[in-house]
């Protein structure tokens, strides 16, 4: 089973975030980076299917060329090889399906596994679009059903279910007022919720240094034959507004007062 999974470079979540003074992005001169948190669920799940079925995962990412860094740490916890699109600058979600695409085509996976969203923009776009460009069956928010999480989830077992002719794939997914279990045929795109994985696996040290050894192979934009302008802009960044000081008060009954009148949550 030959599995591709996504690995975006991101800005610390954890980091003090500050905007611009031009409001056209954020400072990120000093700002640590990161994969993105879903995709590191994705990655430890593709590692988990691996383990049970065999075959090959390869992480691919599109981004600077720091994000070499990443991929590189997927490739110690596990990965087989690595796919770098290098860009500098701005990608909206469009031009990054369109750029998988083209990786997948040239890969030829069985399943792409990719985290629900990114923390930067938050758009949740980029797997329903591949997929619709690909013609695949999607999975949206892969979740584990509750029975599965607790002496599956210490043995490492996948929250993705192969069916026994391993020609679909049986996937739970959260929905309003529990859960429900779909299956799709492969190859398919999937895209995975925190859920779906509570543990994730801690490189080691041998891996770390066996994973610098592992190849990484580099493209771009113009060498897939992709158009990356961006289709959606971003016109504006603005800080969230500045909270206000909290009053104290010398009662009861002035709370509930102040609660319906002035917060108006009573």
């Amino acid at each position: 089973m030959k599995i591709l999974v996504t690995v975006k470079r991101v800005e610390d979540y954890e980091s003090k975030i500050k905007v611009r003074p031009d409001n056209t992005w954020i400072v990120t001169e000093g700002v640590n980076c990161k994969s993105n948190p879903f995709d590191d669920i994705a990655v430890e799940e593709a590692l988990r299917l691996k383990a049970v079925h065999g075959g090959e995962v390869v992480a691919v990412s599109a981004g600077p060329a720091a994000a070499v860094t990443e991929l590189r740490q997927m490739l110690a916890t596990g990965a087989d090889r690595a796919v770098l699109v290098k860009h500098e600058g701005y990608l909206d979600s469009d031009a990054a399906a369109r750029l998988l695409v083209k990786v997948v085509e040239k890969e030829k996976p069985d399943l792409v596994l990719m985290g629900k969203q990114a923390v930067d923009f938050d758009a949740n776009t980029a797997g329903q679009l591949a997929a619709e460009y690909l013609g695949w069956g999607q999975i949206t928010f892969a979740s584990k059903e509750e029975s599965l999480e607790s002496d599956a989830e210490k043995k490492g077992v996948p929250g993705l279910q192969l069916t026994e002719d391993k020609k679909s794939l049986r996937v739970w997914r959260e929905v309003d007022g529990g859960m429900e279990q779909l299956e799709v045929a492969l190859p398919a795109v999937v895209t995975v919720d925190l859920r779906l994985v509570k543990q994730l696996r801690y490189a080691k040290l041998p891996d770390i240094m066996k994973a610098k050894k592992k190849p990484i192979e580099e493209l771009t934009p113009a060498a897939l034959g992709v158009d990356v302008a961006p289709k959606v802009k971003v016109l504006r960044v603005d800080p969230p507004p500045v909270r206000k000081a909290g009053v104290k008060v010398p009662d009861v009954p002035t709370l509930v007062e102040k609660l319906k009148t002035e917060a108006k949550v009573i």
